[in-house]
């Protein structure tokens, strides 16, 4: 028996990473269980494939059981895990939005250092525009909120 928009539930985000251009994760983000142990593989042949690729080619890679969605910003790449079903365009505009925000924020993101002293605050962002694997908000203004008030408080 097939229950009535149950392929939605197929459509997910399985990991978000930020990686530097010598492949070292700055940040990851899973939306289903990893074990640890598998992690750092899974993180090191994704971006092994993701960075060997040239700037020709799509940005749409199928690997293994799922697909992987990439886009490079300076010397940063940030790559995405989705199923099969999910739509790579809107993936591939999600990782821009994303980008945008993380610049609205900190101003620039040109190199990952102001990234990588607030790995608290990105991800926040990320939460705010991600939940259980979904897309849940793309406004910049409301994802930018929560942090907004932390730092107003903050500023006292």
């Amino acid at each position: 028996m097939r229950v009535s928009g149950t392929k939605d539930f197929q459509k997910m985000i399985k990991f978000v990473l930020m990686v530097n251009q010598q492949g070292q994760t700055r940040l990851s983000r899973y939306y289903e269980p990893v074990d640890l142990s598998k992690r750092a593989v899974l993180e090191a042949e994704a971006v092994r494939c993701c960075l060997s690729r040239n700037k020709d080619q799509c940005s749409f890679v199928e690997y293994k059981d799922f697909k992987l969605v990439y886009r490079q910003y300076a010397a940063l790449f940030i790559v995405v895990g989705v199923t099969d079903s999910e739509n790579e365009l809107s993936i591939y505009e999600l990782i821009h939005n994303f980008v945008e925000v993380l610049d609205k924020y900190f101003s620039r993101v040109v190199s990952s250092l102001p990234i990588m002293f607030n790995l608290d605050s990105v991800h926040i962002i990320l939460d705010e525009m991600i939940q259980n694997g979904h897309i849940v908000e793309t406004n910049k203004s409301r994802i930018l909120a929560p942090l907004t008030a932390i730092d107003k408080m903050a500023d006292g």
